[in-house]
């Protein structure tokens, strides 16, 4: 009796501690482990389908942005934008000899497409439309070789939207070629309306087409999840581009902005992203199939633990949870790592389950972040050194037409031995200004300002002083190339020419102590000319250029200018030394 007591006494004990450590935890593993796992998969799936949407974002958004650059192609050649306002005035147009006509026509039709058919070649061309109601399409081969006769492109959407947007990009979405012979193509576009730099006056509106088969070919470069839909809306919430074919209902549930869609066999989930210039969607269904059933293999696993017999459930238990616990928090550590920065780290990967290839698809995560991340720093790095290119000024061609008029002057009164120092100046000048630096010696500036000024005296003769001085400790210091010599044309023509007197420019260099005690390189530029009203005067075009590229080359820099009527104008400038750079 006593003997059966214990014996059951022990059982229930062992029973209890069995169900204790055992059944209890294979319960709650049965219970808990779904979702558990279907949190992670969600999670993992979300991470991976944003970084896929964000490298796919900017793919089409650089693709985008070289469409942009297309059309202000114009605004690059002074003798395209120069026909284009011929064009623009039917009584200019008609002032012109046929042979500046003819000129005018070859800008449009070869300079210009030489331009835009070297910059993209997956790019299907252009078309220029002029304000007197002619077309010039680039590269004529690629479209059809005649435009539709009496197209109504004035009445187009491209188009209106174009003039609305004011000389700014305007995105089009995808639209037939029907302004072309033979047309039939779906295309999306970048339009912009060019305007007169001088006057605003609208001159053209320019449209660079792409094909929606390009969409097929980034798409191939992206890895989804099986039955994965990418879709890419307009800002008219209107369909640009589908992976697969997909219902209006399933349409408007996107535009709609919601996070789960359903269609009429499937749901899906849904991840999204706003390009930012253009207003376009671009969205990730990816379909919950997929995730339920990698769950109907966990819950597989559970069953199988529960019928497997004890020893078998503890084994697989431990096994088991090493199997999923243990990558999957190792995977987050190399995510907290990535999240502190730390772009080299990665999943070391053993086998070829699920789990494996997910740790695989992480390492290709962090790798396309670290291009992404490159490729983005370096189209910033690329786009400023555009625009400080761009901003670099040049000799005017009136100043190369005075020059030549005062070589004429000199000519013609004998002056042999001037006219030769003259035209060895302006080579020299010349020679300067085609050199490919973007930076220049303060020393090698004042040379050339010094043959610039001479040039000009032999114009002005006795009614220009010039006067340069310059502290030898300056003369190694590194500045952007060109940049003072606009200052100094500036003060010639709008200063000195008015006047009926002798004037007198200066340039003055030299290092000043700054509020705080910081040295700084101080360059005034006056004159004693005819002066303006700088309070209600708006800066023209050469003291912005100046202005931007300081601002582009030194953080600390800065300009003032100061005139008065009948007293003359003076421009500081004044660089901090710890911006600047010595040769």
């Amino acid at each position: 009796m006593g003997g059966d007591t214990i014996r059951q006494s022990i059982r229930l004990r062992l029973s209890l501690l069995f169900f204790i450590t055992i059944v209890i935890p294979i319960v709650g593993i049965v219970i808990k482990l779904p979702s558990y796992y279907l949190h992670l998969i969600k999670e993992q799936e979300s991470s991976l389908l944003e970084g896929t949407l964000t490298a796919l974002t900017f793919d089409i958004q650089t693709y985008l942005d070289d469409l942009e650059r297309m059309t202000v192609t114009p605004y690059l050649n002074n003798e395209v934008m120069r026909a284009l306002k011929l064009k623009s005035t039917s009584q200019q147009w008609n002032q012109l000899t046929p042979f500046e006509q003819y000129e005018a026509e070859e800008m449009l039709n070869k300079t210009l497409p030489n331009y835009l058919r070297n910059m993209r070649k997956d790019i299907l061309g252009t078309i220029l439309l002029p304000m007197d109601g002619s077309v010039y399409i680039t590269p004529p081969n690629s479209y059809s070789d005649q435009v539709v006769k009496g197209f109504p492109f004035a009445r187009q959407d491209w188009y209106q939207k174009a003039l609305k947007a004011d000389g700014n990009v305007a995105f089009t979405g995808v639209h037939q070629q029907d302004y072309l012979n033979l047309a039939g193509a779906e295309v999306f576009s970048v339009a912009r309306l060019i305007k007169d730099p001088d006057s605003s006056r609208p001159l053209g509106i320019i449209m660079a087409d792409a094909d929606t088969v390009l969409l097929d070919q980034m798409m191939k470069g992206i890895r989804l999840s099986a039955g994965a839909v990418v879709v890419i809306l307009d800002d008219n919430e209107q369909l640009i581009y589908a992976n697969h074919p997909i219902s209006p209902e399933l349409q408007g549930q996107v535009a709609a902005g919601s996070h789960t869609v359903k269609a009429e066999k499937a749901s899906y989930s849904v991840v999204r992203e706003t390009i930012s210039r253009s207003k376009w969607t671009i969205a990730i269904l990816s379909p919950e199939a997929f995730i339920e059933s990698h769950l109907q293999r966990v819950y597989w696993l559970g069953f199988a633990f529960a019928a497997s017999g004890l020893l078998i459930a503890l084994i697989l238990y431990f096994t088991v949870s090493h199997w999923i616990v243990t990558p999957f928090k190792r995977m987050i550590q190399v995510m907290k790592r990535v999240q502190r920065g730390d772009l080299t780290t990665g999943y070391q990967v053993k086998g070829n389950d699920e789990i494996s290839q997910l740790g695989t698809s992480l390492n290709t995560m962090i790798s396309k972040l670290g291009e992404l991340i490159d490729r983005e720093y370096k189209a910033v790095l690329g786009q400023r050194n555009a625009e400080y290119r761009a901003l670099q000024s040049q000799i005017q061609p009136h100043f190369l037409y005075n020059t030549l008029n005062g070589f004429i002057g000199l000519n013609r009164t004998g002056q042999s031995m001037q006219l030769e120092k003259a035209i060895l100046s302006l080579s020299g000048m010349l020679r300067y200004t085609l050199e490919h630096n973007d930076w220049a010696q303060l020393q090698e500036e004042i040379e050339f300002i010094n043959k610039y000024c001479g040039l000009q005296q032999v114009r002005f003769g006795d009614r220009l002083q010039v006067h340069v001085a310059c502290d030898p400790r300056a003369l190694s210091i590194l500045i952007p190339k060109l940049l003072l010599q606009p200052m100094m044309e500036n003060a010639i023509i709008h200063g000195i020419e008015p006047c009926d007197h002798e004037c007198e420019l200066r340039m003055d260099i030299h290092m000043q102590a700054a509020v705080g005690g910081e040295e700084t390189l101080c360059i005034q530029i006056s004159d004693n000319g005819v002066g303006f009203d700088s309070a209600g005067k708006q800066e023209g075009l050469g003291i912005r250029n100046v202005r931007e590229r300081l601002q582009l080359s030194y953080e600390g820099a800065s300009m003032w200018l100061h005139s008065r009527i009948d007293e003359g104008t003076m421009v500081q400038i004044l660089i901090p030394l710890k911006d600047v750079k010595r040769a």
